[in-house]
């Protein structure tokens, strides 16, 4: 199983999008400095996941949050619990 995550810099309070196979082990590497793009920036909290049976489905769910630019949206579908995406007419005017 794959999961797309969201984490939390609870130093900044910027999040970070990505994917993986191992949840626990990828967050202990963000918060060993061992991932470059979160390196000096965390310590770092899950905030939400998705999970999904192939790793292309769980790139292609990092790419399509990633591609909303939004803090807004990113803030919604953590406070929602659920599934937002990019077909959803509503975010726009979050």
């Amino acid at each position: 199983m794959f999961s797309t995550y969201i984490l939390q810099s609870q130093k900044s309070g910027r999040y970070y999008i990505g994917h993986t196979e191992n949840i626990p082990k990828r967050l202990l590497r963000h918060n060993n400095g061992q991932v470059t793009a979160t390196r000096n920036k965390g310590p770092w909290v899950l905030v939400y996941f998705e999970n999904f049976n192939s790793r292309i489905e769980a790139n292609q769910r990092e790419l399509e949050i990633k591609s909303m630019k939004s803090k807004i949206y990113i803030e919604k579908l953590i406070a929602d619990g659920g599934r937002l995406s990019m077909s959803d007419k509503n975010w726009g005017s979050l």
